[in-house]
């Protein structure tokens, strides 16, 4: 198989052309002809990774975030993103990322698995991309939110939370003396988006990133749950691997075993 049939099918559901301005979604080193014999699919294309996709034989890297964000002038071996990108090519692995883009779309996206994974009803977009009206076809924003099927208090949703996602710990604002019913949610870093929290009417905030000053602008209107940036976006090596499975079934897809987390909690 062609890794253009590939990153094809990956753009049809997640098109590029709805990644931010800073992202860097795509293909980043390989051959849109080269012949894939497998496929590893992680969250980071680090240099174990890499050498994992070596080891499983396989020559293509799916991965939530980008090894390359900024401009490279030099190949030098200092730094992680150099070498890990000199070993994909010395190597003949192709890096593909889907990010952003895969964020913003609702359908088969990271804050829908999410949602999915706390079991939600009713799942709409947090805050609807302006563009939206101009694509029929998919449904764009940041975030999303929907409904429990029973209320908790704010400590039961947070053993709840910590269950259905796997968290060891989490980060959060004081417990309000408030049932949780309304849940909103952000892959990754997602604190732009409490002021559409409060809006749409959520009960909770489930996101990563949040800094200390902002954990002060929840105003016991919301409680906000940080449960880390990896932990956030963890189940997307999951959602990738069950939509290129589905589509091409005879094909050798691969979960990572290599945890990319760079955060340590002692």
């Amino acid at each position: 198989m062609k890794l253009g049939e590939i990153t094809g099918f990956l753009e049809q559901i997640a098109p590029l052309r709805f990644q931010e301005d800073y992202d860097n979604a795509g293909l980043i080193v390989g051959d849109p002809n080269q012949m894939i014999t497998g496929v590893l699919i992680s969250l980071d294309a680090t240099e174990e990774v890499i050498q994992e996709a070596i080891d499983k034989g396989c020559n293509l890297i799916v991965s939530h975030h980008p090894i390359i964000f900024r401009g490279i002038k030099k190949f030098d071996s200092s730094h992680y993103v150099d070498r890990s990108i000199i070993k994909a090519i010395k190597h003949d692995v192709a890096l593909y990322a889907s990010h952003t883009n895969l964020d913003n779309v609702l359908q088969n996206g990271v804050n829908e698995k999410i949602a999915k994974r706390i079991l939600l009803n009713d799942i709409s977009i947090l805050r609807v991309h302006p563009s939206s009206h101009m694509e029929t076809s998919y449904q764009l924003g940041a975030g999303a939110f929907g409904n429990l099927s029973k209320e908790l208090t704010g400590s039961e949703f947070i053993a709840y939370l910590k269950k259905q996602m796997n968290l060891q710990v989490v980060r959060h604002t004081r417990i309000l003396d408030k049932s949780i019913k309304k849940v909103a949610l952000c892959g990754g870093a997602g604190s732009f988006l409490l002021s559409s929290a409060i809006a749409a009417g959520a009960d909770v905030f489930v996101t990563s990133d949040f800094k200390y000053h902002e954990f002060f602008d929840a105003n016991d209107r919301i409680m906000i749950i940080d449960i880390g940036h990896y932990e956030s976006e963890f189940y997307t090596i999951e959602l990738l691997y069950e939509l290129i499975s589905k589509k091409f079934p005879n094909f050798a897809a691969h979960y990572t075993k290599v945890i990319t987390n760079p955060v340590f909690y002692s």
